[in-house]
């Protein structure tokens, strides 16, 4: 394992403009900022708003993450000569050249961003982002936008929830990169699941970039590449002295001294020497002359009890034996509970029968296709895994492959906008709006109200009446203890106005929010549902909108005069 370095702000900025260019993003984003600028709209100022209609994974809350990157590229948002070469290649043939002169010009110096801050916990149909600005501009930052938020939020929330389910006392390790989708995605997934409670992970360019602790010790292959003892070299290896450095002391051979003893710990375990593979233990013997202080090896390539069990205690007690501590095991196969019970049982033995404290001290590493499910099994079974090694299920979100985060109109010129479907679950709420969280006298977050932004602010310890926009109840009467208002201004004229924070910061800000949040709400199954819901003002606007149409501006502007 190693320590992580500090994060290098200027090639994190350089990968997202490496993997976010303003052309990542679908052609009808330009269609349309076409027909705006034809028709002399595209100046409009409109408002959007980013939002998600239900909590992933049938949980109670979701984690909003993406921020940061959304911040970045709002800053570098401009089309190079290439990009308006390439787009005046794919537009419909005719399409008036001055466009492309407007492109070539356009950039992110009109657009306004409201957003909850990074790393907190929200809730279905809560607006996260509000983007406001020239027509044509944020209609082309929709699909950008959606894609730095939806899978962030997404894979952060899905590594709370094995956070949550883990508990605080077992190290966490993020392990997915080779399965995750595409290197982009590996790389969101180590930063993303890091924010949301893992504590290392094995990807490096994400303890590169963003300062994440790293860690890995060897694969199967490391260990089967080896077949006798011969194949060890350097054989020797030198004691540590008192700084802690080898280089100085005459070096011991570290095979005769493993090898003496193995008998004695096959002897106290009962097991047979003549089943332990030699080639694990020159596998073994070779990676703790290369890493004496980081000495972790898989111990299940053939048989844990009879093989790698013994062979890791040897090698172990030749490395304390030269004033070094190895570090622990990992469980790959089997029966983890089980098969961790065993090992700690070998460790405390070894530790009492031959005076060695440090076996006493000695990690277990659990991986195997782990799934949320699987460690909570894990809490309920006796066993001694400290830390556990997830991959596939975490990086993939395999419960739920997209949050369906949604980017929509809701305000041009000052009128409010709204989608108005035949599915009410795809209905939007119009108007620009402000969002307050309302807290319960212990501080725990209750209900997220939508209000205009006219509209003055709810009041601690004063009774109000909203609708919420989810469930059978039309109307409900709530007092807060206290209110926050829930969104901050991070972006405006070009320019990143609220302070960018790093991955360990965000990842803080992650474990407060979830501490605020009642345990009701954070039940991996069948959660209470949080309520969202419209202030009484903002619900008459909704209820105008729908049955006024192409009269929405006239209409909402007389209920808000009233």
């Amino acid at each position: 394992m190693a320590a992580p370095v500090s994060q290098t702000s200027a090639a994190v900025e350089r990968s997202l403009r490496q993997r976010i260019p303003p052309l990542l993003t679908d052609l009808y984003q330009f269609t349309m900022a076409y027909a705006y600028w034809r028709a002399g709209r595209h100046n409009e100022p409109a408002v959007f708003e980013l939002f998600f209609r239900s909590n992933p994974f049938g949980g109670g809350f979701s984690l909003f993450s993406g921020l940061h990157d959304c911040q970045l590229f709002l800053r570098s948002f401009h089309f190079t000569d290439e990009d308006v070469e390439y787009l005046r290649s794919v537009l419909p043939p005719g399409s008036d050249p001055a466009f492309f002169s407007y492109l070539r010009k356009l950039d992110c110096s009109g657009v306004t961003v409201q957003s909850v801050p990074e790393g907190t916990v929200v809730f279905a149909r809560a607006p996260l982002m509000e983007v406001s600005g020239p027509l044509a501009v944020v209609q082309l930052l929709e699909t950008s936008l959606l894609c730095l938020v939806n899978y962030a939020s997404l894979v952060c929330s899905n590594a709370a929830r094995f956070r949550l389910a883990a508990g605080s006392r077992r190290k966490l390790v993020e392990m997915g990169l080779r399965r995750a989708q595409g290197p982009d995605g590996g790389l969101t997934a180590s930063r993303y699941t890091y924010m949301g409670g893992f504590d290392l992970t094995s990807n490096v360019l994400a303890g590169y970039l963003f300062g994440i602790p790293v860690a890995g010790t060897m694969a199967h292959s490391f260990v089967t590449s080896f077949s006798c003892l011969e194949e060890v070299w350097p054989q020797s290896l030198a004691p540590a002295n008192e700084d802690n450095d080898g280089d100085d002391s005459d070096p011991v051979d570290l095979i005769s001294l493993s090898k003496g003893w193995l008998g004695r710990v096959c002897e106290l375990l009962g097991a047979d020497p003549g089943v332990a593979r030699e080639g694990e233990l020159a596998a073994f013997l070779s990676y703790a002359i290369a890493f004496p202080r980081n000495f972790l090896p898989v111990i299940d390539s053939y048989s844990v009890a009879s093989s790698g069990l013994v062979n890791f205690c040897a090698v172990a007690l030749s490395l304390c034996g030269l004033q070094y501590q190895p570090l622990g095991v990992r469980l790959d196969s089997g029966d983890l509970c089980r098969q961790s019970l065993e090992v700690r049982r070998a460790f405390r033995a070894c530790g009492d029968q031959f005076s060695v404290p440090a076996f006493h001290s000695l990690i277990i590493v659990g991986t195997n296709n782990i799934t949320e499910h699987s460690i909570q099994e894990l809490n309920k079974k006796e066993n001694e895994i400290d830390a556990v090694g997830v991959g596939t299920h975490l990086v993939t979100c395999t419960q739920q492959p997209s949050l369906g985060c949604v980017y929509k109109l809701v305000e041009v010129r000052g009128s409010p906008r709204m989608k108005v479907s035949e599915d009410p679950e795809k209905s939007t709420m119009p108007g620009k709006k402000a969002v307050y969280r309302l807290l319960d006298i212990q501080g725990h977050p209750f209900l997220d109200l939508l209000c205009l932004c006219e509209e003055p602010p709810p009041q601690a310890g004063v009774a109000l009446r909203c609708h919420p926009l989810v469930g059978a109840q039309d109307i409900v009467t709530v007092t807060a203890s206290r209110v926050a208002r829930l969104r901050e201004e991070v972006f405006s004229q070009g320019q990143i106005s609220h302070p960018l924070r790093n991955a360990a910061e965000v990842r803080e800000s992650v474990q407060n929010s979830l501490k605020t949040l009642h345990a009701r709400h954070k039940r991996l199954k069948d959660p209470d549902t949080y309520t969202v819901a419209a202030s009484e003002k903002l619900h008459a606007v909704l209820k105008a909108v729908k049955r006024c149409g192409h009269n929405q501006n006239s209409s909402s502007k007389i209920l808000l005069e009233n």
